[in-house]
């Protein structure tokens, strides 16, 4: 009796959320997935094969998925010592190293990347410098480039790989650290065989955070990329404002869904099962 009685409170806590979630999330997601193979005839997938047959469709979905995979990639290399580091801190530290990692997201999205405008432009800090240390001869050009989307993206999207290891890190004793090297395991074989397994959650959790904000994004790639480097999001764009392609613009928002889910299943069948 009490056991239903708790089944029932838990219902009665979660049905404001989950009808919440159904109505305004997965109810709009049943309309888009529905009207991308509804066709006059019936049900088509043509709209996903000429997605696919398109040059240029092609070429910005693979661009896509590379520049979300070396975000991501990066943002896990960059964020695992961090997260380690600040897992170990005492509480206080801790707490302000924290405050340090949440404050960028703290930031308009739009204000941080127009800085960039100012850091890695050709008459930027980053080309004044390199020409002051004579490392190059004349400015290069960084904007409107691939590696600008990335630098822009990572700084946005790395907060998040962070929080997320952290989290997990924090859940690892370091009891069981101390064990692996008393029987002999270096620095890096006690990351890969107990530090990584354990943390393996906060990292499928992140990785997918960051990818699925990399390959989503569009104010990022929209100023730092320009017309030049087109990603998924801002060929949406293109295709439902200037072109006026509603059909096309669901094909792609379809296939940003589709992608994303299909990452955060590989990253789970991936990640280390046991120590």
């Amino acid at each position: 009796m009490r056991q239903l009685f708790q089944t029932r409170t838990i219902l009665l806590l979660i049905t404001p959320a989950l009808s919440f979630l159904a109505l305004f999330f997965l109810l709009p997601l049943v309309f888009v997935l529905a009207d991308s193979v509804r066709d006059p005839g019936g049900l088509t997938l043509q709209r996903y094969g000429d997605f696919l047959a398109q040059d240029q469709t092609r070429n910005v979905y693979l661009r896509t998925l590379q520049l979300g995979v070396i975000v991501t990639g990066l943002a896990a290399l960059m964020g695992y010592p961090a997260a380690y580091l600040i897992a170990r801190m005492p509480a206080n530290r801790r707490a302000l190293a924290m405050s340090l990692v949440i404050l960028p997201l703290l930031t308009n999205p739009v204000a941080r990347t127009y800085a960039w405008l100012v850091i890695l432009g050709r008459n930027g800090f980053f080309n004044q410098a390199m020409v002051g240390l004579g490392l190059i001869a004349e400015p290069i050009r960084i904007i409107y480039t691939e590696n600008a989307i990335v630098i822009g993206l990572l700084q946005l999207f790395l907060p998040l790989m962070v929080l997320t290891l952290v989290s997990a890190m924090e859940n690892i004793p370091t009891d069981v650290e101390e064990a692996a090297r008393s029987l002999g395991a270096g620095g890096l074989q006690t990351f890969l065989r107990v530090i990584l397994p354990l943390s393996a959650d906060g990292l499928v959790l992140g990785g997918t955070l960051v990818f699925t904000g990399s390959i989503t994004a569009y104010v990022t790639p929209a100023i730092l990329g320009g017309t030049r480097v087109l990603m998924l999001a801002t060929l949406l764009q293109q295709r439902a404002i200037v072109l006026l392609d509603w059909s096309g613009a669901t094909i792609i928002a379809v296939v940003m869904i589709m992608t994303t889910l299909l990452i955060n299943g590989l990253l789970r069948q991936l990640r280390p099962r046991s120590v």
